[in-house]
């Protein structure tokens, strides 16, 4: 009997301590835009995996296999460096894209191991389209205490900005005919 109470005992002060020692918990952020066109004008420029250029920060994009299961894209950011994207999944019918970087440059996103998909719907009958992009990623540092600017909350608020000045730009890029 004195040893289950000792062993318990022991496990209220042990336990705690565990709980504070596991690693980054997975983060996950969602934006979503409305688009003044039709889903298919939309799917055109997203579902073209080898051009990103509607997205404000990368300046160049390369992906010599199109858009097929596998392939992977070479981003270049305009604030410099490059990431590999690989393209997981993708579905025209149902206007919806799946990517993963395994590989983050923590410089160009505060993140790592990040996948993401993007989902076009059609609104209003067809006429206008909602685009939502949602990613899952764990922070930029991946071991206990984490720099400020490699933190959970600035993984979290750093995708979110990628994804919205991303959605926002494309809004204006297919809405603009460009």
């Amino acid at each position: 009997m004195a040893i289950r109470i000792i062993s318990f005992i022991i496990a209220l002060f042990v336990m705690p301590g565990l709980a504070l020692a596991h690693g980054p918990t997975r983060q996950k952020a969602s934006e979503t835009v409305e688009i003044d066109a039709s889903p298919e004008q939309v799917w055109a420029v997203i579902g073209a995996f080898g051009d990103m250029s509607w997205h404000p920060r990368v300046a160049m994009t390369d992906s010599p296999k199109g858009a097929e299961v596998g392939a992977i894209r070479t981003l270049g950011y305009s604030t410099g460096g490059t990431m590999e994207e690989e393209l997981s999944k993708i579905d025209p019918a149902k206007m919806t894209l799946s990517t993963f970087i395994g590989h983050v440059n923590v410089d160009v996103l505060p993140a790592t191991n990040y996948s993401s998909t993007m989902t076009v719907k059609p609104l209003d009958g067809g006429a206008r389209s909602e685009v939502t992009w949602r990613a899952a990623f764990y922070r930029g540092y991946p071991n206990n205490d984490p720099p400020a600017e490699l933190n959970d909350e600035a993984a979290v608020t750093g995708v979110s900005a990628f994804l919205r000045e991303g959605l926002d730009n494309l809004k204006t890029v297919v809405e603009s005919g460009s």
